[in-house]
């Protein structure tokens, strides 16, 4: 699950009061002249975390398996080494999802990729672990950046310190991978380094930017708020509030702002949001998704 916090019942009032504060800062910001590519008309399969219901969470095999299905993009999170190597890892550490023990951030690149990345994930509620010894690691963003030279990605930061946004830019454009890449962070810190490091990249907004959208949106004045980047990441609900309306959804796209919603792996919520017209699905089932959204095309004909 991603770790954008959306949390607590403060959501309404603060971002009430930051949307107010948007709004009194200077002009909203309108609809660049560049068409966004995250909106094309349709629903794209976004594989969270490579589908991590189905294979090990943010490995290669995940991203593999995912590509071979068709999905419209992978969705990952980066962390560093000690060594500087950016790795996509969910966690800040190995505990959960390996065998082995210990912050990535203290580790080295071998350190880390001594660990079994497939060793926690069962399919059956713990009576099998079919992942185990079969070498699968945690990857490097180069591994997938030269893997997937045409796959769009979603790739969240998660480290704030030290920041990668420099680093993380520089390997995105060595890759010749800046303009099918849509980032995203938790912090705006992290986003604002990322932002002044690679402008060129689509970006999607924080929490605290979408605050006032999201409520401005329910009494018909988002076009108020500034829309900082041109990607709307967002869950269902967060602090007690829908978040994902048809009015919302309407509101993003016209200021040429993409919604892509997380994380879902229920049926009848992916057919709510393909109703509502949304831009993406996140999901850690992208197996699921892609029957469910043959079948709605097939419901149109």
């Amino acid at each position: 699950m991603k770790k954008r916090g959306w949390a607590g019942a403060g959501l309404l009032t603060l971002g009430l009061l930051g949307g107010l504060g948007a709004c009194s800062s200077g002009p909203a910001q309108t609809e660049g002249a560049q068409p966004n590519p995250l909106i094309t008309g349709r629903v794209w399969n976004v594989a969270h975390q490579g589908g991590e219901l189905l294979w090990p969470s943010n490995t290669m095999l995940a991203f593999r398996n995912s590509a071979a299905l068709g999905v419209d993009m992978l969705d990952t999170d980066m962390h560093a080494t000690k060594d500087g190597v950016l790795v996509l890892s969910h966690d800040d550490t190995l505990d959960r999802l390996t065998n082995l023990k210990g912050k990535i951030e203290d580790m080295t690149l071998e350190q880390v990729q001594a660990a079994d990345a497939g060793y926690t994930l069962s399919p059956d509620g713990g009576q099998t672990f079919p992942f185990r010894g079969q070498g699968v690691r945690v990857a490097t963003l180069s591994e997938m950046l030269s893997e997937f030279p045409k796959m769009p990605l979603s790739i969240e930061i998660k480290q704030v310190k030290p920041s990668l946004g420099t680093p993380f830019c520089k390997a995105l454009r060595d890759a010749g991978a800046t303009s099918r890449v849509v980032v995203s962070s938790f912090s705006d810190v992290a986003m604002g380094d990322f932002r002044a490091a690679c402008p060129e990249v689509l970006t999607s907004m924080t929490e605290k930017e979408l605050r006032p959208l999201v409520l401005l949106s329910k009494v018909g004045l988002s076009g108020l708020a500034p829309v900082p980047g041109k990607s709307a990441q967002v869950p269902m609900t967060g602090g007690g509030l829908t978040v994902v309306t048809p009015s919302f959804v309407n509101a993003m796209h016209r200021r040429g702002v993409s919604v892509q919603v997380w994380t879902i792996n229920d049926e009848a919520t992916m057919r709510r949001l393909i109703g509502m017209g949304v831009d993406g699905i996140l999901t850690d089932d992208p197996v699921l998704l892609k029957r469910v959204l043959e079948e709605e095309k097939g419901a149109e004909k």
